[in-house]
């Protein structure tokens, strides 16, 4: 790809969105809707300011951060430990995997309230909602990540009397790499969701809390805040896995 098109593939989506602002600015004026109906992207943009300067995002910010962190961190761990004994173990499987479907089959909105009750409040309940909805596409992306490994690649790996540790390190990790990665992006996006619905359960802080605070006050451009910054959080963290993905794939592309 080119200079010139590798700028105007930047330039193209940043001037459609400053179009959108526009029309979205313009609307509002000439509708006549209430601010706390249909905030225009001024309002947002003050009621922004006002929470960067007085802290309060940045602080509420931080807290689901750390849910978000902390559950994709766990429940990945967990995920790929117990994917990979299923992939390894077809008896195991057998096992647990009606069970592991059946949990899924819950919605994550009718747990959240009992976890709420049993671990409190506070942060833990939100980073064990996290981890349960990250739990599920990184388990069957281990799994089928590990399964996509060639049979002929472990006869190779026998051949030359390598260890179980060198087989796993040396031919299971890089081969499943692709797969447990593209789960850790999914994982990555559905922790901030886990977080949100744990916060609007209850929580006295985090991005849900002001989304909560901001509809029962009809402080609609605080709520569009609130939404912009878990997007933004979203997209940032995909970002840092797709980019921790590339580097560790870079082998990929040097051998094609």
């Amino acid at each position: 790809m080119s200079k010139h098109a590798r700028r105007l593939s930047w330039l193209l989506p940043l001037l459609a969105i400053g179009i959108a602002l526009l029309i979205w600015e313009g609307a509002t004026k000439w509708s006549g809707l209430p601010q706390f109906i249909l905030p225009s992207p001024s309002a947002i943009s003050a009621r922004l300011s006002r929470a960067l300067i007085d802290g309060s995002l940045l602080r509420h910010t931080l807290v689901t951060l750390s849910e978000v962190l902390a559950g994709l961190a766990i429940g990945s761990v967990f995920a790929s430990l117990l994917g990979y004994s299923l992939a390894k173990s077809a008896t195991l499987e057998r096992a647990l995997s009606p069970y592991i479907v059946a949990s899924q089959s819950i919605p994550i909105v009718a747990i959240a309230p009992l976890l709420v009750i049993w671990f409190g409040p506070g942060q833990i309940s939100k980073v064990l909602i996290c981890a349960l909805i990250v739990f599920f596409p990184v388990l069957i992306n281990t799994i089928v990540g590990v399964r996509t490994v060639p049979a002929e690649l472990y006869d190779l790996m026998r051949s030359l009397r390598a260890s179980n540790a060198q087989i796993f390190w040396k031919l299971e990790v890089p081969a499943a790499m692709p797969v447990l990665m593209g789960g850790l992006k999914i994982g990555a996006t559905l922790a901030v969701i886990g977080a949100v619905v744990g916060e609007f359960v209850g929580a006295d802080q985090g991005l849900g809390f002001l989304i909560n605070l901001g509809g029962g006050l009809y402080d609609t451009p605080l709520v569009f805040v609130a939404v912009i910054t878990l997007v933004a959080m979203a997209l940032a963290l995909y970002a840092i896995v797709a980019t921790l993905e590339h580097r560790l794939l870079a082998w990929r592309i040097v051998e094609a």
